[in-house]
């Protein structure tokens, strides 16, 4: 079967409470939610979390909550791979075999159902492990600037200094939104970056990592852009599809 699991942790510090924290007048884990379920992949739609606040909030916007995370793997040092195979490993020992696991992060409000299915397309045409959301860098990375000891800029590679930027290959970051991988190859590996993995790449404008207030504030405009675009209020809409 495919499964959706939606990490979302009840500690987060930076923006307390954010996972479930309204957003566009629902709280945020339930855009994520909607898009898993209008896209009509899932036979199971689980959020994985450690706290029984955010479990209720899960399951009043549709998703399931048959477990929750041990404290062990919900610190904010915890990578997001063990956190996967736990859920699979619950999943499984309740009877339901896993085929295709997909991640969705909880703070994703621009997440669509064509993004979830293209991805789970090229899973099956590609014959991949993994398949993950990504978007384009909005200047060269090859340009980019740090700073020294003494506060003062510099180039990360000088070599590029006068190399012009249609000569420099085009850099990606994740996107934030969904990973599709293979729970075969999750098992074996571990790990969520595969060397047999393919992309969908979101528009820029449809991408917001929120990790910040900043962030947070930035995703509201950029969610309100959407709406308009789209000549919709974003006054009780579920996800930006």
């Amino acid at each position: 079967m495919n499964a959706a699991v939606i990490p979302a942790r009840g500690g987060s510090k930076r923006i307390p409470g954010k996972n479930i924290r309204p957003f566009a007048n629902r709280p945020m884990i339930c855009h994520s939610i909607a898009a898993a379920r209008a896209s009509g992949l899932f036979d199971a739609i689980v959020v994985s979390t450690d706290s029984e606040e955010i479990a209720r909030v899960a399951r009043d916007c549709g998703a399931e909550t048959p477990f929750l995370r041990p404290a062990s793997l919900a610190d904010d040092q915890t990578p997001i791979a063990p956190v996967l195979l736990h859920a699979l490993a619950e999943l499984e020992a309740r009877g339901r075999g896993v085929d295709n696991l997909c991640l969705i992060y909880a703070t994703a409000p621009f997440l669509t159902p064509e993004a979830l299915r293209e991805g789970l397309r090229v899973l099956e045409e590609r014959r991949a492990d993994a398949v993950f959301s990504v978007t384009s860098f909005p200047a060269p990375v090859q340009r980019a600037l740090t700073l020294d000891a003494r506060g003062r800029l510099r180039m990360l590679w000088p070599e590029h200094e006068v190399t012009r930027s249609q000569d420099l290959p085009q850099a990606f970051h994740d996107a934030g939104q969904f990973h599709w991988v293979r729970a075969s190859a999750l098992r074996a590996t571990g790990r969520l970056y595969m060397e047999n993995a393919y992309p969908v790449i979101i528009p820029r404008q449809l991408s917001q990592d929120i990790d910040t207030p900043e962030d947070w504030d930035r995703a509201e405009m950029l969610f309100r852009f959407a709406c308009a675009d789209r000549g919709e209020t974003g006054k009780n809409e579920g996800s930006a599809t």
